[in-house]
């Protein structure tokens, strides 16, 4: 068992050494199955329930324990990893410039996975659009907006740029809407008019008032922002679009008038003098 059977690098290989590495090569995939059992696990107690988000986890798992096992049996064959990975830093410079995006993006696939301050089924604004996510890969997040269309967005804008995240630590939601009243109407008229079109819109949280605030003493009108709390941004539009019809009939029951921008325009006589150089000048002239 122990006769040299070949050298490598200077050091003899044994049929023990030949065996070692076989241990090595088995232990290492028991050990990477185990780890992906007690991944799969972890989750489930941390309720994650996301197959795609698993499968990526256990499976970076499995190249890691593979990467770590080979590197052992390697290095208990004889092969000097460090010689190795010397011999290939140029290759490897030359593939990190040429897949630079790529591997930004894997890093930051990693991130998200790790931190899962982003899940599917969440619902998001990126660069100002409206989406929710519906797949999550090492290279880009797909995601689906309002218009029923699938976008590809490159993990690394998902980190490296800002983000909001409506369903977080929670689905609760807050939308606004704005209305101008005449300067002639009354104020506590007008507030209780619009309290109560806002507590009737369907769709809104019961366990948060709505609030009206009077925000602006605008040129025509008295600017008022109304808000409700809904449960789902998703459907945000259609809340707002709910709240406002209801405030135009508080308003119109209520007989407050919503203007609208107006100029006036006032003519003033211009003196005697003036206007007799004005007809003088705007005679034709005669001609020779």
């Amino acid at each position: 068992m122990n006769t040299p059977l070949f050298t490598i690098a200077r050091t003899p290989v044994t049929a023990t050494t030949l065996l070692v590495v076989v241990l090595i090569l088995v232990g290492t995939a028991l050990v990477s199955r185990l780890a992906q059992r007690g991944a799969r696990r972890a989750f489930a107690l941390r309720g994650v329930m996301d197959e795609g988000t698993i499968a990526i986890a256990t499976r970076l798992l499995h190249y890691a324990v593979v990467v770590l096992g080979l590197g052992i049996g390697l290095q208990t064959i004889g092969l000097d990893l460090g010689a190795l990975f010397a011999a290939s830093a140029f290759l490897a410079v030359a593939l990190g410039f040429a897949m630079q995006s790529v591997a930004q993006n894997f890093i930051a696939g990693v991130i998200l996975l790790t931190e899962r301050t982003i899940k599917p089924g969440d619902v998001l604004e990126v660069e100002g659009r409206l989406v929710r996510v519906s797949r999550m890969g090492l290279r880009a997040t797909v995601a689906r907006t309002r218009d029923e269309e699938d976008i590809i967005i490159p993990n690394s804008t998902l980190v490296q740029n800002t983000v909001i995240n409506y369903t977080l630590r929670d689905p609760i939601y807050r939308l606004r809407t704005t209305v101008g009243v005449s300067y002639d109407s009354d104020l506590n008229v007008v507030k209780r008019a619009l309290l109560d079109a806002a507590t009737k819109v369907e769709g809104r949280l019961q366990s948060h008032e709505p609030r009206v605030l009077l925000t602006e003493f605008g040129d025509s009108a008295v600017t008022f922002e109304v808000s409700v709390w809904t449960h789902d941004a998703w459907i945000a539009r259609i809340t707002r679009s709910v709240l406002n019809e209801s405030i135009w009939w508080a308003l119109k029951d209520a007989q407050i008038r919503i203007p609208y921008p107006q100029r006036d325009l006032h003519l003033v006589s211009a003196p005697a003098n003036l206007r007799i150089e004005a007809e003088i000048t705007a005679e034709p002239t005669s001609e020779s």
